[in-house]
């Protein structure tokens, strides 16, 4: 805590915005997942490669209604998931950003975890789903090691420009100087 004027007020450094900004980023970087390749594309659900999984899993072809209602169900405690994260990681933002929390949505800070929470998402939902367990693959087929690979890459490339972003980022300070702290500018 800092005292500026009397008034006392958060001066959340990019450290301290770390876990709100990974927490949204794994959120997001779901909802991303599970809109544009479960929904939009089509190109996987949950439990659609299960005939070649690793653990065991009935085969649930999204090409049947039994198995689009399974995979639909099972994407459906995914999306839940998303949103838990999401809905904690503005939690934990509100908490630890007190006065002027309009501002921290500038914070280069902020957008750097959140980048590298959804690299991590990638990630790790590639080596759980598409590697380890086989549940799914980005896109199945005999082409879907390069997907697969692809998916890891671009998790990668996210968790390192978040990472730079972040590193190069001022500590946020609600109070700060700067243009997005004049009088009447639309970021105060």
């Amino acid at each position: 805590m800092a005292v500026t004027s009397g008034s006392t007020y958060a001066s959340a450094p990019p450290r301290s915005l770390q876990l709100p900004g990974l927490t949204l980023g794994v959120g997001l970087g779901g909802f991303v997942d599970g809109i544009v390749l479960h929904q939009l594309l089509q190109w996987h659900h949950m439990l659609t490669s299960t005939n070649h999984d690793r653990i065991g899993v009935k085969y649930y072809p999204a090409t049947t209604v039994d198995g689009l209602k399974m995979n639909t169900v099972w994407d459906g405690i995914f999306h839940a998931i998303c949103w838990v994260a999401v809905l904690a990681g503005l939690a934990l933002l509100y908490s630890r950003v007190t006065d002027h929390r309009r501002r921290v949505w500038i914070s280069p800070a902020l957008w750097g975890w959140i980048l590298v929470g959804w690299g991590l998402f990638n990630i790790v939902e590639g080596l759980v789903d598409h590697q380890i367990l086989g549940i799914h693959h980005v896109y199945a087929g005999a082409q879907q090691a390069w997907w697969d690979a692809g998916f890891l890459l671009l998790g990668a490339l996210f968790v390192a420009g978040g990472w730079a972003i972040q590193r190069r980022s001022r500590p946020f300070d609600p109070e700060g100087e700067g243009e997005s702290s004049q009088p009447g500018s639309a970021a105060a």
